[in-house]
């Protein structure tokens, strides 16, 4: 009984947190990734809907014709899961994405002239893309860090060939 909170999520967060500390647990690592307040396992039960929601307004943002041809660009595969399953929500695109599984997936219809990608910095995307925008940016405190503050930019006209730009987004791991 003592130790079911830390593998099954019966407890209130922030009781969590409180306590994994009194046990002396600290931060739980299941992943090579930093760890934010919540082990992996559980963080990557938070956010998932709220960040489809904040790519939506960017998606809806664009006027009708650009959306006709955008598509959203996921930095990994749980996001790219999430753009999937919550999007139809909000009638969004499926998920493009280049890590693990998700890239023998293709870049489906994508044609490169405008992408919302979720993740990377202003400065790579621009040597990739003729026009980049941030955005927005979601931010949630209990999901994984390397998803909380995530930028979500548009970016216009592909500077090379979607399928060279997809055989280079290849990420497994």
């Amino acid at each position: 009984m003592v130790i079911a909170p830390l593998a099954i999520p019966v407890l209130p967060v922030e009781t969590f947190i409180k306590y994994a500390d009194f046990l002396g647990i600290g931060e739980i690592k299941t992943e090579r990734h930093r760890q934010g307040k919540l082990p992996q396992g559980f963080a990557d039960m938070f956010g998932w809907e709220e960040m489809v929601a904040t790519v939506a307004k960017v998606y809806y943002s664009l006027p009708p014709e650009e959306q006709a041809k955008s598509c959203i660009s996921a930095g990994n595969y749980g996001e790219a899961g999430a753009i999937d399953f919550f999007g139809k929500k909000y009638n969004l695109p499926k998920a493009i994405c280049g890590h693990n599984n998700y890239w023998l997936w293709g870049p489906r219809d994508c044609t490169g002239e405008v992408i919302i990608e979720l993740g990377g910095t202003e400065e790579g995307l621009k040597n990739i893309f003729q026009e980049v925008e941030m955005a927005a940016v979601f931010t949630n405190a209990y999901c994984m860090p390397y998803e909380n503050n995530l930028p979500i930019f548009i970016c216009r006209q592909l500077k090379i060939p979607v399928a060279e730009a997809w055989r280079l987004n290849k990420t497994f791991n």
